[in-house]
């Protein structure tokens, strides 16, 4: 069943003039369903100038998959030999946020975002991420156990929500215990990220940010004096084996986990589940095999991710298609799921299937980044969202939408408020 039968109109703020865009992220029509809006886009060329982000919008699929390898953009333009962002101009009252964000690998261009990432990538392992699975597969089962039986459930509050927080908690050596908190400061430092940000969650955010912080720098001191088989005595062994990593610069890299490890997920289980339901399909077909799950875990990436935007700017004069010069400094909207929706990278971009990714020569989705900033967590998000869709669906095979999807008003990120759920009549216990 292809979800474009029921397509709704364009977003009542949405006006694409002369390569000139104007788009409200908070307009309902958008954030509800921004397809409508990215294949309009993709239609009149995929570049457009649009204001609000003081940037270029860039949908196509071709282009968002090569400026994100193009080491002719970065993340920042850095006036320091470092690659690190120049700060300083920043408010008081967000001097903790920031101070995270210094150290932060989203925000650091080479010599130092090699550097940070190359320790990062020693002790983020394969071995560590593939050995989670047993965990993972009884960490769900768990929580199915929660709401087997009864008539409805929240799918995002009882599942999407506290699976990836309690795994990535446990990979890194955060008490599980600490879930709430893990939660309360990610929302509060993410909305810094979404557009409409006001001074009050400007001060919860920062407010949040020296909260992490001390909660990690007396966890990183406990772990000294006991280390454990966890992310933080790893990165801790780095320091100590060569000197390359300071205590600032660990607890960025460890917000930056925590945070990235679980909110991108939470909404993928969502959209995901969302989508199966939707699609007609039969869950049995999906997950069959290791090839026929994995290829649906894929579709779920490309047919509504979790992130849709990442920003890039031009590090020296760029020419793009559509007769569009970049100089140094200018910016680039790269919108993820407009790609992954792109007619000309993937037949019937608004129909759910799986299959097309049985063919290795389906493109690659957008939806992890790329370039040396390609989500170093992929592994991981792929084998969460993996084992949660097919345990899931395994143990209630008749699971049913049991009320209307709502998503949340967070642009960029795209993610379900609530998921309401009957889960059948046969419900494996």
């Amino acid at each position: 069943m292809s979800l474009s039968n029921s397509i709704p109109a364009l977003p009542a703020s949405f006006r694409l003039v002369a390569g000139r865009l104007e788009l409200d992220p908070r307009d309902p029509g958008f954030f509800e369903n921004p397809y409508p809006t990215y294949a309009a886009l993709n239609e009149a060329g995929g570049i457009a100038r649009w204001d609000l982000v003081d940037g270029w919008a860039i949908a196509r699929h071709n282009l968002v998959a090569s400026i994100l390898r193009d080491r002719r953009f970065g993340r920042i333009v850095a006036e320091s030999p470092e690659g690190r962002p120049d700060f300083s101009g920043k408010p008081d009252h967000l001097r903790a946020f920031y101070g995270l964000e210094a150290h932060s690998l989203l925000e650091l261009e080479p010599p130092t975002h090699t550097r940070l990432r190359s320790l990062l990538t020693k002790a983020f392992v394969a071995r560590r991420i593939e050995r989670l699975a047993p965990k993972i597969e009884a960490l769900a089962d768990e929580l199915i156990d929660g709401f087997v039986d009864r008539e409805t459930a929240d799918l995002i509050a009882d599942f999407a929500v506290p699976l990836p927080v309690r795994v990535i908690a446990d990979l890194i050596g955060v008490p599980a215990s600490s879930a709430d908190n893990l939660l309360d400061w990610s929302h509060r430092m993410v909305a810094m990220y979404t557009p409409g940000r006001t001074r009050e969650s400007e001060d919860a955010a920062n407010d949040a940010s020296l909260e992490f912080a001390g909660f990690l720098r007396d966890l990183i001191a406990a772990k000294r004096r006991s280390p454990a088989d966890d992310l933080i005595s790893a990165l801790i062994a780095a320091e100590d084996e060569a000197g390359k990593l300071d205590g600032d610069e660990m607890i960025s890299l460890l917000v930056l986990l925590l945070n990235a490890g679980h909110e991108a997920t939470v909404h993928q289980i969502g959209n995901g589940v969302k989508a199966i339901l939707e699609s007609g399909e039969a869950p049995a077909s999906l997950f069959r095999d290791d090839r026929t799950s994995e290829a649906t875990v894929e579709e779920t990436l490309r047919f509504d991710p979790p992130l849709h935007l990442f920003e890039r700017y031009a590090l020296e004069a760029v020419d793009l298609p559509g007769g569009v010069t970049l100089a140094r400094g200018d910016k680039v909207a790269l919108l993820l799921a407009a790609a992954n929706r792109d007619a000309a990278a993937y037949a019937e971009p608004d129909r759910f299937m799986p299959e097309r990714f049985l063919d290795r020569a389906a493109k690659t989705v957008t939806s992890f980044g790329g370039g040396i900033h390609f989500c170093i967590g992929a592994p991981l998000a792929r084998l969460e969202l993996r084992i949660a869709l097919e345990r899931l669906f395994a143990r209630c095979p008749g699971l049913a939408l049991a009320g209307e999807p709502r998503y949340r008003d967070s642009w960029h990120f795209h993610g379900l408020e609530r998921l309401e759920v009957a889960p059948g009549a046969v419900c494996r216990l």
